[in-house]
């Protein structure tokens, strides 16, 4: 059995794709993952399978389409990944509130720095499989669009410090 960690995109952000994690829980619990436990209300889940990690994000994706009634994306990954991740963070200065990885299915385009916009301070840069910003005043007044980011999702240093704690537990 492997422990992955799922990070579901676009759910409870802005009032967008409500989702109860106690739903969450019981739609992995369905397919067959087991110790399935979720973290903050944002579509953060921990769980076991004997499934490749490209079965568990079909199969979670199946599900929360057919709850959604529309695709909801999902990027799975091993503790051994987000902690490779999180090492990688070249931004090791940054308040792990104001520093995010934005995971990706695949490894950013060569082009994915040149192609952001309205940049005002923020540091970006590219990882194996995700893409580090470092929103240096915050993310609240941020205008920062990164087109290679539109089919990832976003966590915080902390969230993701959090979820490799919980998969190693």
């Amino acid at each position: 059995m492997t422990t992955y960690i799922a990070l579901l995109r676009a759910v409870n952000v802005g009032g967008t794709g409500k989702l109860p994690m106690a739903e969450l829980r019981a739609m992995c619990e369905a397919a067959g993952f087991s110790d399935v436990r979720t973290y903050i209300a944002s579509g953060n889940v921990v769980l076991r399978s004997q499934l490749s990690a490209q079965r568990v994000q079909a199969a979670l994706e199946d599900r929360l389409r057919a709850y959604a009634g529309k695709p909801v994306g999902v990027i799975v990954r091993t503790d051994a990944d987000l902690r490779r991740a999180l090492e990688a963070n070249p931004f090791k200065q940054a308040a792990p509130n104001r520093a995010v990885l934005i995971f990706l299915d695949a490894a950013p385009p060569a082009d994915a720095l040149a192609a952001a916009k309205h940049r005002n301070g923020e540091e970006i840069a590219l990882g194996e499989r995700e893409i580090y910003v470092h929103y240096g005043d915050g993310m609240a007044d941020s205008k920062l669009t990164i087109p290679a980011a539109k089919a990832g999702t976003a966590r915080n240093l902390n969230t993701v410090a959090k979820l490799i704690e919980m998969a190693g537990a």
